[in-house]
């Protein structure tokens, strides 16, 4: 069902224009559909900030669930940003005191930089807590993205992440290893999901914490997991979200930081991503910037025009299925359960009615 342009947000207009269907809020508030209010706490900074808000935008607004969506996208105080992002903060965002005065269905807490290893030193640190508090109280689901779920399983449950060796980096498969779970029914039992972080919890931790493992690599590297009570809290530490060129533009930016003197290594690939044609290309072009590094001369420029047409995404599917699956949920017990709170204009005493 459609996104609801709720405000002048221009992530609106950038997804209408690429086939997305987002209603205008006159049209929206005619049909006779339930509404579902997501709240999207980015922490992302610069220009990943409306990247992670667009692919999150995408994943909700393609969920079949008969419903609309509204989606609240607010972020937290003292986070360093550019001034471009600071400005579409400012200017689009909500504040905390707004969300919690309006309430929510579900909420999705993205990622955020991070300088230093600890992450109770970060800037978010507190804020974070106090967001998380408020939601697994007055919220039906919180979906927490990579950096949140290494944050969440910190304060909450006590396990800490331990860095890697190497970056983790690429296109990896999973299996579903609970196929008995709502989040997963319908899902292939085989998929791919992008990662690229640092640092992990591992299955272990996971298992000591209670939390119940729904998708992993062979290897024991966690995706999908849900907390002890099943629905409340869902992690990813994979990125579902991902859209088809965001680890290119992640190895472009690395290449940047070579050219430029800010790294002696030069990047690896992104693990099973890159075909044999674009590694060629990619090599050849590696030639020309390490000699344009040492020589300080002029860099050719990336080659993105050959590269993108080349490129596969072999997750949106399997993505865009299980946050189908965590909508329907959310819409459920919202709706149906009488447990929960309910947004104005919904009778509590008799929650099928129509408003």
């Amino acid at each position: 069902m459609p996104l609801v342009a709720n405000t002048n947000l221009p992530s609106f207009v950038r997804l209408r224009n690429e086939g997305e269907t987002i209603l205008h809020r006159d049209d929206a508030v005619r049909q006779d559909i339930r509404e579902l209010h997501i709240g999207l706490l980015n922490m992302m900074p610069g220009k990943a900030l409306e990247a992670t808000e667009r692919q999150f935008f995408r994943l909700i607004g393609e969920s079949n669930q008969i419903a609309q969506f509204y989606i609240h996208p607010f972020s937290l105080d003292g986070l360093e940003r550019d001034a471009t992002a600071q400005a579409h903060v400012d200017e689009y965002y909500k504040n905390f005191d707004e969300i919690k005065t309006e309430g929510l269905d579900a909420l999705i807490i993205t990622g955020a930089n991070v300088i230093g290893p600890e992450l109770s030193n970060q800037v978010f640190w507190k804020p974070l807590i106090e967001v998380f508090d408020w939601a697994v109280e007055n919220v039906t689901s919180i979906l927490c993205s990579c950096l949140a779920t290494h944050a969440v399983l910190q304060f909450r449950y006590q396990q800490q992440r331990r860095a890697l060796v190497g970056k983790r980096w690429g296109v990896y498969s999973h299996r579903v290893s609970d196929r008995s779970h709502p989040l997963v029914a319908g899902v292939n039992t085989r998929f791919d999901v992008p990662h690229s972080r640092f640092n992990q919890v591992d299955r272990a931790q996971f298992d000591e914490a209670g939390i119940t493992v729904l998708v992993e690599t062979e290897e024991g590297d966690v995706h999908l997991a849900v907390s002890e009570d099943d629905f409340r809290i869902v992690f990813f530490q994979g990125h579902p979200e991902y859209d088809t060129i965001s680890l290119l533009k992640e190895y472009k930016r690395e290449v940047g930081r070579f050219l430029y003197k800010e790294t002696d290594i030069y990047p690896p690939f992104p693990e099973n991503y890159f075909g044999l044609r674009n590694k060629a290309i990619l090599e050849e072009f590696q030639e020309h910037i390490c000699l344009a590094r040492d020589q300080g001369t002029l860099a050719p420029d990336f080659p993105e025009d050959l590269i993108i047409p080349a490129l596969d995404n072999t997750w949106h599917d399997s993505g865009e299925a299980v946050i189908n699956n965590w909508i329907g949920k959310v819409y459920q017990l919202t709706h149906l359960d009488r447990r929960l709170p309910f947004r104005e204009g919904i009778d509590p005493a008799n929650p099928l009615a129509k408003d």
